[in-house]
C-alpha cells in the first residue's frame, strides 16, 4: 500500500516514514528540502533496510502537484507535514506562511477531491488552543484567536480541511494537534536538525550542552507555576511518528466515526522549563549555562494534552519518558557534532 509523506524528510516526517516502512508500507516522500536535507535518507534506508521512494517537489507549484499524482495513481494515503514552523519567522514573513502552508494544502486536496476514496492525515498544532483557559487541554476547547501568522495557518488548515470533507464523498481527514516533539531515533541514524538557532527548546539545550551555543536563556521566572517556568508537554518523536501511522490505519480500516476527526497528541504531563533543563543535567552529567532573562512575548504559561480521546479512541499512549526522550537528544547531538 503506498502511502504519500509530505515534508518526509523533516524531523517527524522522516520518523514517521520509518514507522511506515516498519509496518510494511511503501512510502513516498515528497520535499523540497528547503528545511531538510536529502542525507535523512540515508538514515532512514539505515534503520529500515528500504530505500523510500523520493520526488523533489515544491508543492507551492501547482502544475507539478498534478503531475505527481498522475504519476502515482495508486496513492492510499496521505500524511501532511510539509509546512513552515517557525512562530517569529512567521510574524515577520506573514504571506510567506500563507502561501507555503495554506496553498500547498489546498492543492493536495484538489488532488485529493478527485479520488473516489483517499485518506488524510494533517499535521497541526496545539498552537489552534491559544492561551487555554484550562489544564489538561481537550480536544473540546475552544480554538481561540491565533497568537501568530503560523497558529492562524494551522487554525485555517483544519477548516479548509473540514470544509472539504464536508462537501467530498470518500475523503476521511484525521488532524493531529501535537504539542512539544523532541527527542531522535533510539538508532542515531535520525534526528532533529534545525537550521540556524534552533527555534525549540531541546535542540538549544543540547547544542549549549555541547559548546555550540554558550548559554541559554530562560524567558522568565516569574509565572504562576511551580518553579516560575512555562510549562509545555515534551512528547518523544518516535511516540508521535507511531500516533500518525495508528491514524492512517484508523482511516484505512474504516474505524472512523466521522470523515473528519481530530486528536491530541502529547504526553498528558506537562514539564517546566527548569525541570526540562535538570532533565538534561541527569542525562549528560553536564551542568548546563543559563541565566534567567525577561518573559518574551507571546509565551502562554501552561500548555499540556488531555490524551484520553487519543489513549481511547485512537488506542495509542506515549511511551517514553522526559528522561527517555532527552538522552536520546543528547545522544544524537553529540554524534553529528563528532
Amino acid at each position: 500500500m503506498k502511502i504519500l509523506v509530505t515534508g518526509g524528510l523533516g524531523f517527524i516526517g522522516s520518523h514517521t516514514v520509518v514507522e511506515l516502512q516498519d509496518k510494511g508500507f511503501e512510502v513516498v516522500i515528497i520535499d523540497d528540502c528547503s528545511n531538510s536535507s536529502e542525507k535523512v535518507l540515508e538514515g532512514i534506508t539505515s534503520i529500515t533496510g528500504k530505500m523510500p521512494l523520493f520526488e523533489k517537489i515544491d508543492l507551492k507549484e501547482k502544475s507539478k502537484v498534478e503531475a505527481f499524482f498522475k504519476k502515482y495513481q495508486d496513492i492510499e494515503g496521505v500524511i501532511h507535514f510539509a509546512a513552515s514552523k517557525a512562530v517569529g519567522e512567521s510574524v515577520e514573513k506573514p504571506l510567506l506562511y500563507y502561501e507555503n502552508n495554506i496553498g500547498t494544502l489546498v492543492y493536495l486536496l484538489k488532488e485529493l477531491s478527485k479520488k473516489n476514496t483517499s485518506n488524510f492525515i494533517f499535521s497541526s498544532s496545539c498552537t489552534v488552543y491559544g492561551q487555554a483557559d484550562k489544564m489538561p487541554i481537550s480536544e473540546t476547547a475552544p480554538v481561540k484567536p491565533a497568537e501568530s501568522p503560523y497558529g492562524n495557518t494551522k487554525q485555517m488548515g483544519e477548516e479548509i480541511i473540514r470544509d472539504t470533507c464536508a462537501v467530498t464523498q470518500g475523503l476521511n481527514a484525521i488532524a493531529l494537534r501535537y504539542f512539544n516533539p523532541m527527542g531522535a531515533h533510539p538508532s542515531g541514524h535520525i534526528g532533529e536538525l534545525p537550521i540556524g538557532v534552533p527555534q525549540n527548546l531541546v535542540p538549544f539545550i543540547t547544542q549549549t550542552g555541547v559548546g555550540l551555543r554558550e548559554q541559554l536563556s530562560v524567558f522568565g521566572d516569574d509565572y504562576p507555576t511551580e518553579d516560575g517556568t512555562c510549562i509545555r508537554d515534551y512528547i518523544y518523536v518516535v511516540d508521535l511518528a507511531k500516533a500518525h501511522v495508528q491514524a492512517l490505519q484508523r482511516l484505512l480500516e474504516g474505524k472512523n466515526e466521522e470523515n473528519y476527526e481530530v486528536f491530541n497528541l502529547g504526553t498528558g504531563k506537562g514539564s517546566s522549563v527548569l525541570e526540562v533543563i535538570h532533565s538534561f543535567e541527569r542525562v549528560s552529567g553536564k551542568k548546563l549555562n543559563y541565566k534567567i532573562v525577561d518573559r518574551r512575548p507571546g509565551d502562554v504559561v501552561s500548555a499540556y494534552a488531555d490524551t484520553k480521546k487519543a489513549n481511547e479512541v485512537l488506542g495509542w499512549k506515549a511511551e517514553y519518558t522526559l528522561d527517555e526522550a532527552m538522552k536520546s537528544a543528547w545522544e544524537w547531538e553529540q554524534k553529528i557534532r563528532a
